[in-house]
């Protein structure tokens, strides 16, 4: 009775198996460009953390209601691209901000006014 059960089970088995075609690996040569890119990576996500590490960040994260350990998370969580992204945008920020034309001219109008609602 045994054998009966056994049997069809183990045709079942067999035949969905053969169903199913073997994995077959492919080996390839690995471009310049690919492993360059992981580094690539790799520095960006450092530059990252190294940038919500500084104290003046870690400051204005907490202002905005963000803990840093969350902003740390979120970074991890974030593809490469991503990441590459921030890292290019940090890289672009000037470090003591960026004045247009049209700035200075409306500072200069400001304190122009400001005078002249002094000296009267």
């Amino acid at each position: 009775m045994k054998i009966e059960v056994c049997r069809p089970l183990a045709i079942a088995l067999v035949s969905t198996s053969l169903c199913f075609p073997p994995q077959l690996a492919h080996a390839g040569i690995i471009s310049t460009q690919e492993v360059a890119g992981k580094s690539q990576a790799e520095q960006d996500r450092a530059k990252l953390q190294a940038f919500l590490d500084r104290a003046n960040v870690k400051q204005r994260l907490e202002a905005l209601g963000v803990a840093s350990v969350f902003a740390k998370q979120r970074v991890a969580a974030l593809s490469d691209a991503e990441v590459h992204a921030l890292a290019e945008r940090i890289n672009s920020v000037p470090a003591g901000g960026n004045l247009s034309n049209s700035d200075l001219i409306v500072i200069l109008l400001i304190a122009i006014l400001v005078v002249l609602v002094v000296s009267i």
